[in-house]
């Protein structure tokens, strides 16, 4: 069984989705991140860059949530593109942009709107733009295409369900009307029944919300060499 070490936020809720899709079984390690078990030596050894999600599946070990999605496909051979050179370039292609993009302009966006000592407004309007310029360049693909792949549901539609949920608090309220076809994507998706079961996985466990000072290293360790 898939030992997959979880938490709520966007990352590990899109592999949660693929496993769900895929009806693999899995056992659920929760890692709250507030309270700083991702810096374990416990967790260190699964993922040593100390990040969420992560996979122990038999003797190999995944970490990096698209990494993971990847692996999965691979594994199972569902949710992947058709056959051919060219249907996998544009997979991979788009899978890379989620990855490299998507992800972490959003993430960025929320830290330094949210979290990050202010002054700052060069780094809020910096990452507000690019995650901004990123989701329109996936509307505009989804204008085009039912899927980021064309007709067929794949790996990639799962990494981006996985942010899609967030953009209100991304890019703010005004996101849904910004984003069409995105909101049109993210509605399909989160209909399927596997999206439901991997969103219910929430009630199940207890995370931290308080950002207190203890969260706020744990999450952030940049601030304590800081201090240091």
């Amino acid at each position: 069984m898939i030992k997959f070490y979880f938490n709520t936020a966007p990352n590990p809720t899109k592999v949660a989705l693929c496993l769900e899709e895929m009806g693999l079984p899995y056992e659920i390690v929760p890692v709250d991140t507030r309270k700083g078990e991702q810096h374990t030596p416990a967790f260190l050894a699964v993922n040593p860059n100390a990040k969420v999600p992560a996979i122990v599946d038999g003797d190999a070990t995944v970490f990096d949530s698209n990494a993971i999605l990847l692996y999965l496909a691979e594994k199972t051979g569902t949710f992947l593109p058709a056959p051919g050179l060219k249907a996998r370039g544009e997979m991979l292609s788009w899978l890379m942009f989620v990855a490299s993009g998507i992800g972490p302009y959003s993430g960025q966006a929320v830290h330094f709107k949210t979290y990050a000592p202010k002054p700052n407004d060069y780094a809020v309007n910096r990452y507000a733009f690019e995650a901004e310029r990123h989701w329109e360049i996936v509307d505009a693909r989804l204008g085009k295409h039912r899927y980021m792949c064309g007709d067929t549901y794949t790996i990639v539609d799962m990494a981006l369900w996985g942010w899609s949920r967030l953009t209100p608090f991304v890019l703010g309220q005004e996101a849904a009307a910004k984003l069409p076809n995105v909101q049109r994507h993210l509605a399909e998706i989160s209909a399927h029944p596997a999206a439901v079961r991997a969103l219910a996985l929430k009630d199940r466990y207890t995370f931290k919300t308080e950002m207190d000072e203890t969260a706020r290293l744990a999450m952030f360790p940049h601030l304590a060499k800081k201090v240091a």
